[in-house]
This record gives C-alpha cells, sequence and structure tokens, in this order.
C-alpha cells in the first residue's frame, strides 16, 4: 500500500473515532457523526480503502484504544452496538463499490450511495442488537423493540446526514478528481 493511501486510511479512521465522541444520548444506540466518516471514506477512498479505514477503527478500538462511542477493548464485542461498527466496514466497501461501479457524480445518485451505506449498517447493527440483547445481555428484545430502538430512534439524524453528506461529496468530488489528475501528470 502506498504511502499517500496509508495516510487516507489513518485520517479516516480518526474521523471514525472523532465523530464516535460526538454523540446525543439515546437509549440503546446513541447517534454519533461516526457514519459522515462511512459515507466519506466510502465516496472518496473507494471501496477498499474505504473498507480498510473503518476497519482500522475497529481493530484500533478491540485493541484497546478508547475510540468507540463507549470506550473499547476485546470486550467490546459484547456490547449491543457492536454490529453497528462491522455495519461501518461494510457498509463504506459497499458505499465505495456503488461509487466506483457507477461513477455517481450528482447528489441524488451519491444518495443513492449512501443510503446503502446506511441500510448496510443498520441491518448490521439490528441483527446483532437483537442477539447481544437475547444472549448476552439476557434482556431480550422483541423484533419490534429492536427495529424501534435500532433503526427508528436513531436513523432520522443518519438519513439527514446522508444528505448533507450527498450534497457536500457532489461538490468536492470534482475537485478531489481534478488534483488527483494533477499529481498522477507531474508522476
Amino acid at each position: 500500500m502506498k504511502t499517500r493511501s496509508m495516510v487516507l486510511v489513518a485520517l479516516f479512521a480518526a474521523f471514525t473515532a472523532i465523530g464516535g465522541f460526538i454523540k446525543i444520548p439515546v437509549p440503546y444506540v446513541p447517534f454519533t457523526l461516526q457514519i459522515v466518516s462511512v459515507y466519506l471514506a466510502g465516496c472518496l477512498l473507494g471501496p477498499k480503502l474505504g473498507m480498510f479505514s473503518q476497519l482500522v477503527y475497529v481493530l484500533m478500538g478491540l485493541a484497546g484504544a478508547p475510540v468507540f462511542a463507549e470506550g473499547g477493548g476485546p470486550s467490546y464485542v459484547l456490547k449491543p452496538t457492536f454490529g453497528y461498527l462491522i455495519g461501518f466496514v461494510v457498509g463504506a466497501y459497499m458505499n465505495g463499490w456503488f461509487m466506483k461501479t457507477f461513477q455517481f457524480k450528482k447528489a441524488a445518485s451519491i444518495f443513492l450511495a449512501n443510503f446503502s451505506s446506511l441500510l448496510v449498517v443498520y441491518l448490521c447493527g439490528c441483527v446483532w442488537l437483537y442477539a447481544a440483547m437475547k444472549w448476552i445481555i439476557e434482556k431480550p428484545f422483541t423484533i419490534g423493540q429492536t427495529l424501534w430502538f435500532g433503526f427508528v430512534l436513531p436513523v432520522p439524524g443518519d438519513l439527514l446526514l446522508c444528505t448533507v453528506c450527498s450534497v457536500i461529496i457532489a461538490r468536492i468530488l470534482p475537485r478531489i478528481n481534478v488534483v488527483i489528475s494533477k499529481q498522477e501528470v507531474a508522476l
């Protein structure tokens, strides 16, 4: 991996960690700004580097760095919200795959890529939340409770962030492509 790629992966992993500290407490699943890093990493870095940035973030947290919204360490796997972190990794890859495959450039189409990653994050998160509450915490949720606390309560803010990030990405993507093409010509 090139030095530039490693720096970008580390930078987006750091953005995700910072987003975890900006949170609004919601029961069971706090609302954070981490999803912004997932959108940006997938759209701007592509599928592989976007996924690696989120994987580095998750591995840092599991190694003991207190980068998650509620701490860190290997025991974090037992938390009901760990599935959302798995979703970050898969969601960033999916977002980048859509952007690379379909060459999205307009905010509306970028929204579809971001929304797909949002759905993946929530799918992974809700499945893990349901399982953790049932078998680890031993306070089982019904499927309705899981959807309420794991999806319905936190998703409005994430949809707003999805929209805002789509507009931002649509505006900065052409500028980034110009800078990248100038660097490639210089090499």
